[in-house]
């Protein structure tokens, strides 16, 4: 059994999906959503279709860090939009398969 530390995601993002690979699960570490933009913005994210975080607000030049553990099955999906393409997604965790 194989486990790599990675880069999930790392997108600017209006709309933005991750599928996780055949064969493989997915653990979730850490996802920070990081705003650029001079005006404040919102983004929502789900981790397979359920949601974690529904058009929260971001302010201005303003970072999210949200630390947590969750495991996702193949083929499951973690999807991140946002009102603005200055709102990026980064999105780490570990992959064992």
């Amino acid at each position: 059994m194989a486990t790599v530390t990675k880069a999930l995601a790392r997108t600017a993002a209006a709309t933005s999906s991750t599928t996780v690979p055949a064969s493989t699960t997915t653990v979730i570490t850490n996802i920070v959503v990081a705003n650029a933009a001079g005006t404040a913005g919102t983004f929502s994210l789900l981790l397979d279709d359920v949601e974690l975080h529904t058009s929260t607000a971001i302010a201005a030049n303003a970072t999210v860090y949200i630390d947590l553990k969750q495991v996702l099955a193949t083929t499951k999906t973690i999807k991140g939009f946002a009102s603005a393409t200055t709102i990026d997604f980064h999105i780490s965790g570990v992959e064992i398969s």
